[in-house]
Formats: structure tokens, sequence, C-alpha cells
């Protein structure tokens, strides 16, 4: 295996990520994150995720927050930051309450698509910085009406060559 590009990855040894919802998660927001997480498990051929209970010694921490939460990354209202996750070994992603969400399929009128932003953070969660491509899921912006729920070649070589894969 090739040597790492960054210290924000997971160690070599820590492939199989385990993920827990806060209590306040709403259930019907819990298969979109699942699909994601098959997602970036396929796309990468390197990690793999399992769902635990315990949020306090998950790998990763999932929940939806508040403007004010105390993290240096507090959100900014409705269209604004829509959600942030923390770098290894981190993470935590916190979702923006506030936001309107359309849990698709397809787009919707004015509201930002829960699978989409899903998807885009966990790569944050996995160490991926924003891409240069605009069709990529690591691009640094979701325009209203956009569904990116699949992962482009970009994304997947960015995961590739992040871990020393290629």
């Amino acid at each position: 295996m090739a040597s790492r590009v960054t210290s924000f990855v997971w160690p070599e040894s820590q492939t199989d990520l385990t993920y827990a919802f806060d209590l306040n998660f709403p259930y019907s927001f819990v298969p979109l994150v699942v699909s994601d997480f098959d997602e970036w498990a396929s796309g990468s051929a390197y990690f793999t995720f399992s769902r635990v209970a315990d949020i306090g010694t998950s790998d990763l921490k999932i929940s939806f927050q508040k403007m004010n939460h105390g993290d240096g990354a507090d959100f900014d209202g409705p269209l604004g930051t829509l959600a942030h996750a923390f770098s290894p070994p981190d993470g935590r992603l916190h979702f923006d309450v506030d936001e309107t969400w359309s849990l698709g399929p397809g787009p919707v009128p004015n509201v930002i698509d829960f699978k989409s932003v899903t998807l885009h953070e966990i790569g944050h969660l996995l160490g991926l910085h924003h891409s240069q491509y605009q069709d990529a899921v690591m691009w640094e912006s979701l325009p209203l009406r956009t569904v990116k729920d699949k992962l482009t070649s970009n994304d997947i070589q960015g995961i590739k060559v992040l871990y020393g894969l290629n």
C-alpha cells in the first residue's frame, strides 16, 4: 500500500467504522444514511460500516443540531450551512435541524436533498476535501433542486488516492 496523503485519515487498522444516531435523529432519515454508507463502502472497496446503538462508543456520531450548538462550526439558518462533518478521527456529523429536507426520490422545489448532503458529508468523515469538479459529490455546494446520490469517478479516485489504494 502506498503512503497516505494526509494525517486526517482513519488508521489502516480501522477500516470497519461504526456509526450511531443521536436519540433525536428522525427514523425516516435513517435508511438514506445507511444507503449512503453502502455507497461509500462499495465505491471505496476499502471501508465497511456497521450501525451500533451506542453513540458514545461509535466511530461516527450522527445528529441534527440547532444554530449555536457549541462545536465551533455552528449553523447559520436555512439555506446557509446545511451540515458539517469533522475529519478523522473526530467522526461527528451534524445536520442543520432548521433546513427543509427532501427525502427523495428526485429533486423537490425549494428544499435540499438530504441523501445528497449525507453522501457528501460522509466523504468528509472519511477525510476527503472538496473536489474541483462540479459534478462530483464532493463539490463544495449543492444547489436547490440538485440530486447527487451516486459517487462519481472523481469521488472514488479521491478516496483511493487518499488511502493509497491505487
